[in-house]
């Protein structure tokens, strides 16, 4: 099997550093699709702003740097272009929330208001990006879908409280990105939910791993099952009642259940869709297919936070499928019950 090997940079000492990584400089393209992958608190940023503009947060027992966004989202980007070396690539689209604001030390007496743009430091605690390849597509249920590649960093997740070499924790990914309405379809044969990493070639090489053992058609066929499964409308009340009773169970109940991590406020806006959205909502008789209410739920996550982002996508798409396996083998599914 083919691998792919990062060299590290050289630092200023004798000894190589194997934390630092550089990469080949990669051709700006057209940005991947401008509309939100994601929106509750986020805003967009350019990699360029990012890495012209932002500080980078430091281990505090030795003041070494963690591995910043910028280098978290040129890693990915690089190792893309190496697994899918003449394959049209698309920028990163990407997203950042919870700004973490300071001042140079010169200002440190100056009210805020008064304060001059060079004065101010920032770096955003969470980062979420995706690279889309707009030529790899498939047409599932009559949506097409473009290959996505992307990530999550979140840096509340690490122990600051430590020295360089330990942790750091990541998310990426490999999916689907319904062109419709840029909702992203993750699923747990393309998503590494908590990757830990010393160094940029650590992450590079778990990467690598991800983008070559992914088998897209198997996650197209599997989407584009869904379609084949209907919901009435007495299933799909009785389906959000039970989504709004799980997060009530008793512990020892609710162990024996699939895990559910959507909150009342997305159940909200999966209902508020079932009738009002336009490429998803129920049809005339008030039933809906599985696709269209994976669609709904996909939707919905978009105003998740960041660090809940991906975990949700995945389990969007667990939850609708079991629901198929119930439907398909008239088993026992407990949000059907």
């Amino acid at each position: 099997m083919e691998t792919f090997t990062l060299i590290p940079a050289q630092s200023s000492s004798k000894e190589p550093s194997t934390n630092v990584v550089s990469f080949d400089p990669i051709v700006e393209v057209e940005p991947s699709n401008d509309k939100a992958f994601i929106l509750a608190n986020t805003v967009p940023m350019s990699l360029k702003v990012i890495e012209q503009e932002h500080i980078i947060p430091v281990f505090v027992k030795d003041n070494e740097p963690l591995i910043s966004h910028v280098d978290f989202i040129q890693g990915v980007e690089q190792v893309t272009h190496h697994v899918f070396s003449g394959e049209k690539i698309l920028s990163p689209s990407i997203r950042l929330s919870h700004p973490v604001k300071g001042r140079i030390p010169e200002a440190r007496h100056k009210p805020a208001k008064e304060l001059l743009k060079h004065e101010e430091t920032i770096y955003y605690e969470r980062c979420a990006f995706m690279i889309e390849l707009p030529n790899i597509t498939e047409i599932v249920n009559g949506n097409q879908l473009s290959l996505t590649i992307g990530g999550v960093k979140a840096y509340n997740l690490d122990n600051l409280y430590n020295r360089k070499g330990a942790d750091e924790h990541f998310k990426v990914f490999i999916g689907f990105e319904n062109r419709v309405c840029t909702n992203l379809c993750v699923w747990s044969d393309g998503y590494v939910q908590d990757l830990k990493v010393k160094n940029m070639v650590d992450l590079c090489n778990a990467v690598f791993e991800l983008l070559t053992k992914f088998h897209p058609k198997h996650q197209t066929d599997t989407l584009r099952k869904l379609g084949e499964y209907t919901l009435q409308e007495e299933q799909f009340a009785r389906l959000i009642g039970r989504t709004r009773m799980y997060q009530y169970l008793p512990n020892t109940q609710r162990k024996s259940i699939p895990k559910f991590l959507f909150p009342d406020g997305h159940l909200n806006a999966v209902v508020k869709d079932y009738y009002n959205d336009q490429s998803f909502c129920r049809l005339d008789d008030g039933s809906i297919s599985l696709w269209r209410l994976y669609n709904l739920f996909t939707g919905a996550n978009k105003q998740s936070y960041i660090d809940t982002f991906l975990d949700r996508s995945q389990n969007a798409f667990d939850f609708v499928r079991d629901i198929s396996y119930a439907l398909d083998n008239s088993s026992f599914n407990w949000f059907l019950q």
